[in-house]
């Protein structure tokens, strides 16, 4: 079969023909204006099969294109290698050791603190700090001007530059002969809070003994350990408590001591504990016809004794029931009026009768001291 009668058309020889056309797979494909086979030519004719050939990719039209750059290229058409990126170097002026920032950089300055003087005018505060340090420099080389004033104008007066406590101390020591007995032993005693449990307490004086020396005042042991002290004076009183149950005899003891030796006696208590030897322990004044009638040595049960070192005075004080009952084992207050303590004279708060009054009559003392040692403005 010739290749005119594979196209279904004359042969390439035949005058006034249409020469064979070649159908091609991108005209054989639909929607770009090419004829599908099998219809017919334009020349009315029947095309036939196309013989295959090989696949191309279709071409967009020129509307869907994309624009194109034409690839660069270096010296005798060979394509440019991409440079090398520079080296990546810290900036000096973010290290931690820069000294001075780079010309090329703005230098930034923090402004000095502000402040505000009395008419809410802005100073800055380094300023009013410098004054301020100034002003105290003056204050304290004035204070040490005006110390050093007084303390050579004492010099030069022949003063001692204290507070007179030597002479408070002897002034103390006379008292016992010029204070109403009704400072010294008031005739109604509050304690409050001085009971067992923090319970308030009411002493009514009883009894006052007449201003004695020491004789027969003490037991043998104690009249000892005090004799150093010397004895200017013996006052004591005797109260009851407001149930009448109980009987309690105070007693102030002016010594003749100065303060090292009253010092000295307090150390020695407080270190030997001869404040709760039994032994020890003051006596009572039992007046006749009172309440304390029977208050005897055998009926002590509780007591105190302490020693002051701002007067020459010693402050005691011996509690016992009021019915004359005796007690076998007596107790120093500052066991008997511990939490827990449980022997008769705890248990019934004599500790706290001999701890409480005593405390009170020696506050009292005090406060008139202090007033009575004052010297007139």
């Amino acid at each position: 079969m010739s290749s005119a009668d594979a196209f279904g058309g004359p042969a390439s020889g035949g005058s006034g023909g249409v020469p064979p056309t070649r159908v091609g797979a991108a005209e054989a494909a639909v929607g770009f204006g090419a004829v599908a086979p099998g219809r017919s030519g334009p020349d009315g004719g029947r095309l036939g099969e196309a013989e295959p050939e090989a696949w191309t990719p279709l071409t967009p039209p020129a509307a869907f294109a994309m624009p194109t750059q034409p690839a660069p290229t270096g010296p005798a058409g060979i394509p440019p290698q991409p440079a090398a990126p520079a080296p990546v170097t810290p900036d000096p002026a973010l290290s931690w050791t820069a000294m001075t920032p780079p010309a090329d950089r703005p230098v930034v300055t923090f402004g000095e603190p502000e402040g505000y003087d009395e008419q809410a005018r802005p100073v800055p505060l380094a300023a009013r700090l410098r004054s301020r340090t100034t002003v105290a420099a003056v204050c304290v080389v004035l204070g040490f001007g005006l110390i050093g004033g007084a303390a050579t104008g004492s010099w030069l007066t022949g003063g001692s530059g204290d507070d007179g406590a030597p002479d408070t101390f002897a002034a103390a020591a006379e008292l016992w002969h010029s204070i109403p007995v009704d400072q010294l032993f008031p005739p109604t005693v509050q304690g409050t809070g001085a009971g067992p449990g923090g319970a308030d307490r009411t002493w009514t004086r009883i009894a006052v003994a007449p201003d004695s020396g020491c004789q027969n005042a003490f037991d043998p042991l104690l009249h000892k350990v005090l004799a150093p002290a010397g004895c200017r004076r013996l006052l004591r009183a005797t109260y009851t408590d407001a149930t009448r149950s109980y009987v309690t005899t105070v007693g102030l003891l002016f010594t003749k001591a100065d303060a090292a030796a009253m010092s000295a006696l307090d150390a020695r208590f407080r270190k030997e504990g001869l404040d709760r030897r039994a032994d020890l322990m003051p006596r009572p004044y039992a007046a006749k016809e009172t309440l304390a009638a029977a208050f005897g040595d055998k009926q002590r049960a509780s007591w105190t004794v302490s020693v002051l070192t701002d007067t020459p005075v010693v402050v005691f004080a011996v509690s016992g029931w009021a019915d004359g009952r005796t007690v076998d084992t007596p107790q120093p207050a500052a066991d008997a009026t511990q939490s827990g303590a449980t022997t008769d004279p705890a248990q019934a708060g004599l500790g706290n009768e001999a701890q409480g009054l005593s405390d009170r009559i020696e506050r009292a003392f005090r406060k008139t001291a202090d007033a009575a040692t004052e010297e007139p403005s």
